[in-house]
């Protein structure tokens, strides 16, 4: 007695798990990818501070990127203080009560980060936050670390 087939199925590959997965880490990668470019869209030399902490992201957060010639850019787009107030009278329109983190280069007139807040504070904007540079412990920037830590207004 012969029990063996004929014709032995060789086991396939199944593909559709795998092209699962894969669609999956490119989705994640992507998305990391476009949140980790909120902080960088221009260089700025950020200020320290010791009693920065690493804020708890949100989606949508509004990041105000003010260089130290005065110019205001948010995603990308260079404003003027009364487009930027228009800006934040939709924000507190659509989104009430949405954070706001301002990042200033260290070397900013004090005036344009005044005004900048003012702005804000004109619009209804209570929850704006100032980005930081961390500290390495003996009081000095970290090189190289992306700034990571906020401080926020009370």
């Amino acid at each position: 007695m012969n029990f063996t087939k004929q014709n032995p199925e060789l086991p396939g590959f199944q593909i559709t798990p795998m092209l699962d997965v894969v669609f999956l880490l490119l989705t994640f990668f992507v998305t990391t990818s476009i949140y980790s470019q909120w902080e960088n869209e221009i260089d700025i030399q950020l200020p320290t501070a010791e009693t920065g902490v690493i804020p708890d992201r949100l989606p949508g957060e509004v990041i105000i990127n003010l260089d130290k010639d005065g110019r205001i850019t948010v995603n990308q787009h260079v404003l003027t203080a009364d487009e930027l107030l228009e800006k934040c009278h939709r924000l507190v329109k659509l989104y009430p009560g949405h954070p706001v983190v301002i990042r200033s280069d260290k070397s900013t007139v004090y005036e344009h980060l005044v005004s900048v807040l003012d702005t804000c504070r004109k619009a209804g904007i209570g929850n704006i936050s100032f980005a930081t540079a961390m500290t390495d412990g003996a009081g000095e920037a970290a090189g190289g670390l992306p700034p990571a830590s906020v401080n926020t207004l009370p």
